[in-house]
């Protein structure tokens, strides 16, 4: 039989410590081979979220599920199989809070689409909470829960999210923006349209220097990667601040301590936690089927891994990094 036990194991077996314990973390929320200056580091810096299992990882998961079946079958039928895999999801890591909450409201988000209904996301957080209250009231006090709830409650009122990402928008939201994006004028997309304009005109002329029309290509080019790279750093840093509205008195109240480099060290690994999931899931199972397979991958996974281990090692080694009781 297939348990979590299982994909801990192949994972031991592809990557050496701290990564290995690391990525079953993120994958699986484990914290048994993660080491003790690993944990204080992911502590003093406020990211040790990443290593317990929350709505992030039903986000990444069903956003990249449902928008692959979009491309094989209609809307509704991968909407339907979609809620199958978050139940599954659900029923094969166990049931924690804030499993259950974001399996609640991506089931809600997807319901909604199968009917062809709005989707609110604060109306859904509060059928979610309801729900969760109903079936188990003891959550009430139960502190993953409480955090769960007012991070993903802040997400919905001031993060600006993008859509599957713990926001209350269908996980289909990117794929209805790329549709109707030519009808919408918008500063940023004027830019993109100047932008793309003046890279045709250099590839036209045959540029490949900086400074002058026929040269504009590269220009234009790092004027795009600068910025997705923006609007990476952008995104990450709203996210973080508008969870932490409501997750801040709670750490206090609970842990009397807080992490003033958190909003930092958020925004600089933010964006390689999806990849590390998908890539965690693959090789595991890859590894399972035949384990050179997923070898491959883990080349790639130890390399974003060392990278998030280097970033929180060096921030938590920064004076007031955090405040507060031990």
């Amino acid at each position: 039989m297939v348990t979590v036990q299982t994909f801990t194991s192949i994972i031991n077996q592809l990557l050496p410590e701290p990564h290995a314990g690391l990525l079953n973390g993120i994958l699986f929320g484990t914290k048994a081979t993660l080491s003790r200056e690993l944990t204080d580091a992911l502590i003093t810096t406020g990211t040790l979220h990443i290593v317990a299992l929350s709505g992030m990882n039903i986000t990444i998961l069903s956003g990249l599920v449902s928008k692959t079946l979009l491309w094989i079958v209609g809307r509704r039928v991968a909407s339907v199989l979609t809620i199958a895999l978050i139940a599954g999801f659900v029923w094969f890591v166990g049931a924690s809070p804030s499993i259950v909450r974001a399996g609640i409201m991506g089931g809600i988000s997807l319901i909604a689409i199968i009917f062809g209904k709005q989707y609110w996301g604060l109306l859904t957080w509060a059928l979610a909470v309801g729900i969760m209250l109903l079936i188990n009231p003891n959550w009430i006090s139960d502190i993953s829960f409480q955090l769960s709830a007012g991070a993903t409650l802040g997400i919905i009122l001031f993060g600006g999210a993008p859509a599957g990402v713990d926001s209350g928008k269908p996980f289909f939201g990117d794929v209805r923006r790329l549709r109707s994006a030519s009808s919408k004028a918008t500063p940023s997309s004027l830019r993109e349209a100047q932008h793309m304009k003046e890279l045709e005109r250099s590839v036209k002329q045959g540029g490949l220097g900086f400074g002058t029309p026929q040269n504009a290509y590269p220009r234009t080019a790092l004027l795009v990667v600068a910025g997705v790279f923006w609007s990476l750093i952008r995104d990450n840093l709203y996210l973080t601040l508008a969870a932490q509205v409501f997750t801040i008195p709670l750490i206090l109240w609970y842990f009397h301590r807080i992490s003033l480099i958190s909003p930092v060290a958020n925004v600089l690994i933010g964006w390689i936690v999806p990849a590390l999931t998908i890539a965690g899931l693959l090789m595991s199972i890859l590894g399972w089927m035949f384990l050179p397979l997923g070898q491959v991958v883990a080349w790639g996974a130890w390399v974003g891994l060392q990278y998030l281990i280097m970033v929180v090692t060096l921030l938590s080694k920064i004076p007031l990094a955090s405040i507060g009781g031990q």
